[in-house]
């Protein structure tokens, strides 16, 4: 008895062994059974960081030949330390000068008062799927609608020239308009309609008849646009206040670099207009420099 006894839990033994084989086996394929449920294998790839991880010192970011044409009066301070002080500029109040930073100068003429504010703005994505870059372009696309910028116009079709009638056809016209005249000459007897002194709708009742543009019109090319040959992407605003100060300002992007230029312009003679030509070239100018810069 005691022997069957002992066959039969040895049975038992062999059997649980096998069953525990089987359940912890594998079937050849050699993976974990969680290896299709969010393993470390199906993390998504995150996108690339941008091209910058620094910036340049702002205050030393515009050669000096630069700030004497944007501030003409920073070279008529006599005061050699003022002057110095002038060219060094004034550091922008900001609590991450890793992320952004930027600088201010002024200088007065007796012409005008000029101010010049550049700042620079890296961009850092907080989201994997979506690139430095692409944020930063997100940012540059809402300063841009800020700015509301001008639709440009569409270019007018040429002109078709006017057909000029010959032959028997013209004369007949040039009689027709001649007795049409005749006839209102004197059908308007007694009624005033000779009388050529009277303004016509079209006259301009303030006399300027010479064409010249108002001081707060600014030309056609030089109107706020967008820049195709600036960075990756960059636009211009021009305005002109009551006051007669002129504010051109100009953005661009680089990879993931925001750039802001800001000139002001305000003339000591309140008959000056500061010249949206001149404003213009000189914040291109100093553009395609910072753009150069980060670049290097």
């Amino acid at each position: 008895m005691q022997r069957k006894a002992y066959v039969v839990g040895v049975a038992a033994l062999l059997a649980a062994t096998a069953a525990l084989a089987g359940c912890t086996g594998s079937d050849g394929g050699g993976e974990p059974a969680d290896s299709k449920q969010g393993g470390s294998g199906s993390a998504a790839a995150s996108a690339e960081p941008g091209r910058y991880r620094t910036l340049p010192e702002p205050c030393g970011a515009v050669e000096r030949g630069t700030l004497d044409a944007l501030l003409p009066g920073i070279k008529q301070v006599t005061d050699g330390e003022q002057r110095e002080k002038a060219y060094e500029g004034s550091p922008t109040l900001t609590y991450d000068t890793d992320r952004k930073i930027g600088c201010r100068w002024s200088a007065e003429s007796p012409s005008a008062t000029d101010r010049l504010w550049v700042d620079f703005d890296r961009v850092t994505s907080y989201e994997n799927a979506v690139s430095d870059a692409t944020r930063a372009s997100e940012l540059y696309a809402t300063k841009e609608e800020e700015a509301d910028l001008p639709v440009p116009a569409p270019s007018s079709p040429s002109a078709t020239p006017t057909e000029t009638p010959s032959g028997d056809e013209s004369g007949a016209s040039d009689e027709a308009t001649e007795g049409d005249a005749a006839e209102g000459a004197e059908g308007g007897e007694g009624e005033g309609a000779g009388d050529t002194g009277s303004p016509t709708p079209t006259d301009d009742p303030s006399g300027a008849s010479d064409g010249a543009p108002s001081p707060s019109v600014t030309p056609a090319g030089l109107q706020p646009r967008t820049l195709d040959d600036l960075g990756d992407e960059a636009f211009l605003d021009d305005a002109l206040s009551a006051s007669r100060q002129r504010t051109v300002t100009v953005v661009f992007r680089t990879s993931n670099v925001l750039v802001t230029i800001r000139y002001d312009e305000q003339p000591t003679s309140t008959t000056d207009v500061p010249s949206s030509e001149d404003m213009q070239d000189r914040v291109r100018e100093l553009a395609d420099q910072l753009d150069g810069t980060l670049n290097e």
